[in-house]
């Protein structure tokens, strides 16, 4: 079956959206109508005027979409695809957490749960986080969460003091410096460039470190020929199509392969989509007071960015 062609016609008759994170597979990017990161994502379905949004990406980010869009009928095509990060933060857990330091402003990286988002005072992405943090006054007390990684950096690089919960991106986390070592080792000319979640050590590796929009244009804009990028796979699609005459190599997960793959981000298929925009389902539902309390969070971060022309 040409899933493409049949999507495409489904896309037009029922006036549908769709919307792909920059980690899906090459086939659905060039099928969306808007490929990108969180932060981008997200200010795509808050503008969005149609009948039907259908979001290859991941559950919090259809969640996010909803909430923006309330009366817009949002489509995940795989309930399934999940996320480790958000995973790592538990309602009850952070919450008590939460009540143990009342002090302390809470800003949740968007790759959390709705549930997480309502307990939330600011909503950040990898993308406007430092530039979030450094907006607030030097002495408020902050609480940032889910991933450590990113907050550790958001720490190192703006001086701050944050408080931390622990919880980590399977697919960043696991990057190792040794295998980064033994790429540079064999690839001299290349540019280590990297995403946020990963580990401290692999950070300070990299001669660049950004979103994965911020690390798509550094390559677009960088004198360089050869990027070693410390991420998910996916974004290697983006990067040769922008850049045909550059050398894209990602850090592998382990020793066994060449690459880097989020195993919920790669749930998502042209046939999932095809059905999801045939079949108007599996539709995201929410309970409309916790939409309402969680879409707060995140319309401050977006008129923060906005404010700081953030895009």
């Amino acid at each position: 079956m040409d899933y493409r062609e049949k999507i495409l016609k489904l896309k037009k008759e029922k006036n549908a959206l769709i919307l792909a994170h920059f980690y899906q597979i090459p086939e659905i990017q060039e099928l969306a109508d808007y490929v990108g990161d969180s932060l981008g994502l997200a200010q795509k379905a808050a503008e969005a005027d149609v009948d039907m949004i259908v979001f290859a990406g991941v559950h919090f980010m259809a969640e996010t979409a909803k909430m923006l869009n309330p009366e817009t009928l949002v489509v995940l095509p795989d309930m399934e695809a999940g996320c480790s990060l958000a995973d790592s933060c538990p309602y009850d857990d952070f919450l008590n957490f939460k009540n143990s330091h009342p002090d302390h402003l809470v800003i949740s990286y968007i790759n959390t749960t709705a549930a997480i988002k309502t307990l939330t005072d600011i909503v950040c992405t990898s993308g406007n986080a430092v530039q979030i943090v450094e907006s607030l006054p030097k002495d408020q007390k902050i609480i940032f969460a889910p991933d450590k990684n990113l907050g550790g950096y958001i720490n190192r690089i703006t001086g701050r003091n944050m408080l931390l919960w622990n919880g980590t991106c399977e697919v960043h986390d696991i990057l190792s410096t040794e295998a980064i070592l033994k790429m540079k080792e064999d690839n001299s000319d290349a540019s280590i460039i990297a995403h946020p979640e990963c580990n401290a050590p692999v950070l300070e590796l990299a001669d660049y470190i950004g979103s994965t929009t911020g690390m798509i244009k550094f390559t677009q804009i960088d004198s360089h020929k050869k990027y070693i990028v410390a991420t998910e796979s996916g974004i290697i699609h983006q990067m040769q199509k922008l850049s045909p005459e550059k050398e894209f190599l990602i850090v592998p997960s382990d020793s066994t392969c060449s690459c880097n793959d989020c195993p919920y981000m790669k749930l998502n298929t042209l046939e999932k989509l095809y059905l999801a925009l045939k079949n108007e389902t599996p539709s995201i539902n929410m309970d409309k007071e916790i939409m309402e309390l969680a879409n707060k969070p995140i319309l401050r971060m977006l008129d923060i960015s906005k404010k700081l022309k953030i895009i």
